[in-house]
């Protein structure tokens, strides 16, 4: 068939296709709704198929809609698989899974689950395919147009997260649910939830087009889905809300630090307890007798096993070797020899811990998990402000581009980091103690501000050489701190337009390679005009980039060319212009 039409918005895709006079709507919604936890952890995704006639003429037609094997093993070989269909009142029920059942049985990066069961629900028939070829399940309808189908996917993993040796489900099953449940729950609730999604839409694609224009709505339309997605959300033993990323393309790391700070303006928008939910398992982490280190760790496991930081590490057990096991977090040596220090990233980790946890109570007043984190955080501050102005030969989250010492980018980050825990001091009413952090984190920016360059002209480090985008200075305008002065901001963001490719903004002066994430933030620190000319050359490379994968947030911007960094929830930081147009209203 020939597909005459494609709408892609936050939480569906639709699609029209015509042949021999018949024409076919399908709708993919995934309910990804921020504001309801139970809906947004149901691993269930609506499918609406309609057929009718384009040509006016009557027709009978035929649709059948297929579910592979290859949605619940990893891997081009197929193990032994079993399939088997039932009823509940109205509803048929189809699934398939490994006859070995191991839940959380490996990890690591460009890994599917090869564990759980794929459900197919509809109230039309369930059948497998009958040739006996493939393991596969199918829902089938022969009618006369015009007619319809409703649909539910789900994926039943029984064990999402093994969290420091504890097998957790996935929120919605955390009091007995089951997947059979939320089928059910879904398919007598399927009108209202739409219509929810359809709200949702509509208000964010409203939202966007506003701060951004059409580019930003396709922008956020194109990342919505993904930035979740690639997330986690379970309950810990506490009863505490963990969202535990999955560090795609770099490792398979589990909620690693620098990955959740780019993703944050999207939370912060809609859902800012899942910011404190992605850091706690770094907590957890730093407070191990393996973490000797002052400053905050970098991840906590390697996905879906949280036992401790993974990157970095030197102590590989035997059954590690295939990549696929890790120990258990209590077998590693309660020592720093553990970890190589020169692999580390300091100042980056450090800064991001206090700047999530700020800015996520400045969004909703939530201060609880600061104040009981305390200690922790005075500590990352004293090393910001003890390395901060003059950053050794460390890495920041621009890690592919390797180790930079002196970097200039970084020092901006250690004195906002600073800021955050003056911000964080004051809104726990020891006004005293964040006056003071608050002077040095002025007096750390004054000192940048003199050796960094003049404002259009910034350095990429302290020797003066090259150039590099500060997009961590975003925070500066977030909170209102006022650092640095409105003229400087506005003439490095117009140099940053004169640095332009067909495809967008260059990172630093190394090379031509662009980051979605911190292109939209920096974005959102310019003026309207100077966003939209931002923006609109990633648009351009959403659309022209000869690269077919799920949208990467790492590519070229000379060709537009991306080999990698696939399917990574740092697409969050996409939404910044429009948590600035929210906090900073004189911004719009």
């Amino acid at each position: 068939m020939k597909m005459t039409a494609l709408d892609v918005t936050p939480l569906s895709t639709r699609y029209t296709l015509e042949a021999l006079g018949v024409r076919l709507h399908m709708s993919f919604t995934s309910p990804l709704l921020p504001d309801d936890l139970e809906i947004l952890s149901t691993p269930v995704t609506f499918l609406e198929l309609s057929v009718e006639s384009a040509d006016g003429e009557p027709h009978e037609a035929e649709l059948c809609f297929q579910v592979t094997a290859d949605l619940c093993h990893s891997g081009e070989i197929e193990p032994e698989m079993r399939q088997d269909q039932f009823t509940v009142g109205e509803l048929n029920i189809g699934y398939m899974g490994r006859v070995r059942q191991m839940p959380l049985s490996g990890c690591g990066d460009r890994l599917s689950a090869d564990w759980g069961h794929v459900f197919l629900a509809s109230e039309d028939p369930i059948d497998n395919d009958p040739s006996g070829v493939h393991v596969l399940l199918q829902v089938k309808k022969k009618a006369a147009v015009p007619f319809c189908s409703h649909i539910l996917i789900g994926f039943d993993d029984t064990a999402s997260i093994n969290y420091f040796g504890r097998l957790l489900p996935a929120y919605y099953a955390r009091n007995g649910k089951s997947i059979v449940d939320a089928l059910l729950e879904f398919r007598d609730r399927r009108e209202e939830i739409l219509t929810r999604c359809d709200a949702f839409d509509t208000q964010l694609m409203k939202e966007a087009a506003k701060s951004g224009g059409k580019a930003l709505q396709e922008l956020t339309a194109a990342s919505y889905r993904q930035t979740i997605a690639g997330h986690k959300l379970v309950e810990s033993p506490d009863g505490e809300l963990l969202f535990i990323s999955k560090e795609n393309d770099s490792n398979g790391c589990a909620a690693t630090v620098d990955v959740s700070y780019p993703s944050v303006p999207l939370f912060l928008l809609y859902a800012p307890e899942l910011v404190r939910a992605m850091c706690r398992p770094v907590f957890r982490t730093a407070k191990m007798p393996a973490w000797t280190f002052d400053f905050a760790p970098h991840d906590a496991g390697r996905y879906p096993i949280l036992y401790g930081q993974q990157y970095a590490s030197r102590y590989r057990p035997k059954h590690q070797q295939d990549g696929n096991t890790l120990a258990p977090y209590y077998l590693y040596p309660a020592s720093a020899d553990l970890y190589d220090p020169n692999k580390q990233m300091p100042l980056e980790e450090s800064a991001d811990m206090l700047l999530m946890l700020a800015a996520a109570g400045k969004a909703d007043g939530d201060y609880r998990l600061a104040q009981q984190e305390l200690p922790l955080l005075e500590k990352w501050c004293r090393y910001l402000i003890q390395n901060g102005e003059d950053p050794g030969n460390q890495l920041c989250t621009d890690d592919f581009a390797g180790h930079l010492a002196r970097n200039v980018n970084l020092s901006a980050k250690a004195f906002l980091g600073v800021a955050a825990f003056g911000e964080i001091l004051r809104a726990i009413g020891r006004e005293e103690g964040s006056d003071e952090v608050m002077k040095t984190a002025r007096r750390m920016s004054e000192n940048w501000l003199r050796r960094a360059g003049e404002a259009g002209k910034t350095w990429l480090s302290f020797d003066e050489e090259g150039w590099s985008v500060k997009y961590n200075l975003v925070w500066d305008k977030l909170f209102g701190w006022g650092f640095l002065p409105d003229m400087f901001y506005e003439k490095e963001i117009e140099s940053y337009l004169q640095k332009m490719n067909a495809y967008g903004l260059p990172l630093d002066s190394r090379s031509a390679i662009g980051k979605t994430d911190w292109i939209l933030w920096t974005a959102s620190m310019g003026t309207k005009s100077q966003r939209k000319a931002m923006i609109a050359p990633v648009l351009r490379y959403l659309h022209e980039t000869p690269t077919r994968v799920p949208f990467s947030d790492h590519y070229d911007t000379e060709t537009g060319s991306s080999e990698c960094f696939i399917a990574r929830t740092v697409q969050g930081g996409i939404f910044m212009p429009l948590l600035m147009d929210r906090w900073s209203p004189e911004s719009r």
